[in-house]
């Protein structure tokens, strides 16, 4: 399939007042959650009680034939992707994901790695979702969704290693826009994968992973997580794990950040 050009969003763009710019070194905020700094501490513990609970793969790359509804997502891509490009692309319509999300302000520097919210731990971006019906239709379907945004990585972007919390939740990506004038990659533990237009790939980033997007493009995804299918004991631990972090005020304050970017675009707009 031959791909069409698409427009590069430049390397970094002005904040709207109050965004953080990035600093020399990347750094989290402090007072995570308890359950998530408890987690990390112990997180081989949960991660074998999780895998050996698991009714799928604990690969660090999976098949994307045991998740059936990824058929739908390839099947609705184009679709997907002109979304992606109407609102996501948009002006300012994406924020930096480091000035949304705080568990990512170690690694998303400010304009580099933004991202377009329609779904975030189990909680709808009603206002987003209204602007992609297409996406919407096809997201809702999702057993287990987690969180769903369009992922965009500008030209030059590296970013470095890093693992997720939880195996309770497992990583699909569907390439939407993937620039072809250099190298655009992931390493998931020892495996490199690369992403395909129209073309779903499914990980566990519990495992090292990191990326690069070595181009002059802009990189897009739609990124969802899902909740890995478990038996128990190790659903009833990711089960609490999820039900508490959901009502946290660390993804309070991302749900919360979202409503306030969309409020300063609207008045950009006026």
């Amino acid at each position: 399939m031959t791909s069409q050009p698409h427009a590069v969003l430049p390397q970094a763009a002005l904040p709207l007042p109050g965004t953080p710019r990035a600093s020399a070194t990347l750094r989290a905020e402090p007072g995570r959650p308890l359950i998530i700094r408890v987690g990390k501490h112990l997180r081989g513990v949960f991660d074998r009680l999780i895998a050996g609970s698991s009714l799928v793969s604990n690969d660090p790359v999976l098949d994307v034939r045991a998740f059936a509804w990824t058929a739908e997502l390839r099947a609705r891509w184009e679709a997907i992707r002109a979304e992606a490009e109407a609102v996501a692309l948009a002006g300012e319509a994406a924020p930096s994901l480091a000035t949304i999300s705080p568990d990512h302000r170690a690694i998303a520097e400010v304009g580099k790695w933004k991202s377009f919210f329609l779904w975030g731990y189990g909680y709808p971006i009603d206002e987003n979702l209204a602007q992609c019906p297409q996406t919407r239709a096809v997201i809702e379907r999702i057993p287990g969704l987690n969180t769903a945004f369009f992922s965009i990585l500008a030209p030059g972007t590296h970013i470095p290693a890093h693992r997720g919390v939880s195996k309770g939740l497992i990583t699909c990506h569907l390439g939407l826009i993937v620039p072809r004038d250099g190298d655009v990659r992931m390493r998931v533990d020892d495996r490199v994968v690369r992403w395909a237009e129209g073309e779903t790939l499914v990980f566990d980033d519990t495992y090292d992973h990191e990326v690069w997007n070595d181009t002059a493009g802009t990189r897009v995804v739609l990124l969802i997580q899902f909740e890995r299918p478990l038996r128990a004991p190790g659903k009833w631990f990711a089960d609490l794990f999820l039900g508490v972090a959901k009502r946290s005020a660390f993804v309070q304050e991302a749900r919360e950040n979202v409503a306030k970017w969309n409020a300063a675009v609207k008045q950009m707009d006026v």
